[in-house]
């Protein structure tokens, strides 16, 4: 299958899931750490780096480790190529 199209389905797919939608609006206040992010989900910890990796394969989202916690940020050009790849099969 062609890359560019498997990178694309990396980032729908990633989108495609409750939690995951909620993840990122937490996300758009700023950087969070995961044990924020563990109190506002109501998932376990496990869960919740299942759900990370997901957004962070995907390029969604980058991961930086500071001590025992990982802070999390939006990759929003990513966003954007998103969002611009709708309008483009939208047509507009």
């Amino acid at each position: 299958m062609n890359e560019m199209l498997e990178e694309k389905y990396k980032v729908f797919k990633a989108l495609a899931d409750i939690n995951r939608l909620h993840i990122i609006e937490l996300l758009q206040g700023g950087e969070l750490c995961a044990c924020k992010l563990l109190d506002e989900v109501h998932v376990g910890q496990p869960t919740l780096s299942h759900h990370m990796k997901i957004l962070c394969d995907s390029g969604l989202v980058s991961a930086r480790k500071e001590g025992k916690w990982v802070h999390y940020s939006l990759n929003k050009n990513l966003f954007k190529e998103a969002a611009a790849m709708l309008k483009q099969w939208a047509g507009k």
